[in-house]
């Protein structure tokens, strides 16, 4: 997958689209990412001890890649991913509008 943890992304499709944030975790066998504080859903928290009451805890769920875009470091834009192979041979992502390696 192009996009790792803590990449800078912005959504472009669903309920959030438009904001930005942190990517905190990834899935790469099923295409899914975890943005800091986007894609919120809310889960019911049943009591489990007499005496105590039920919560509703609130948490960023998983999205789907194809559903964010990476935003690049120096040219803060919005853009896809190429990769390049540099002179002691790693490779390496890189911005495909300013060409600038991204890290």
């Amino acid at each position: 997958m192009k996009i790792k943890k803590s990449d800078k992304v912005k959504i472009i499709t669903g309920k959030d689209k438009g904001k930005e944030g942190k990517v905190l975790e990834v899935f790469p066998e099923e295409r899914k990412l975890v943005v800091e504080g986007l894609n919120l859903v809310v889960k019911h928290m049943r009591p489990r001890r007499d005496g105590e009451k039920g919560q509703r805890i609130q948490f960023p769920a998983p999205l789907r890649v194809s559903n964010v875009m990476l935003t690049c470091n120096k040219c803060n834009k919005l853009t896809r991913v190429g990769y390049k192979i540099l002179e002691n041979g790693k490779k390496v992502r890189m911005c495909k509008k300013c060409k600038e390696v991204i890290e």
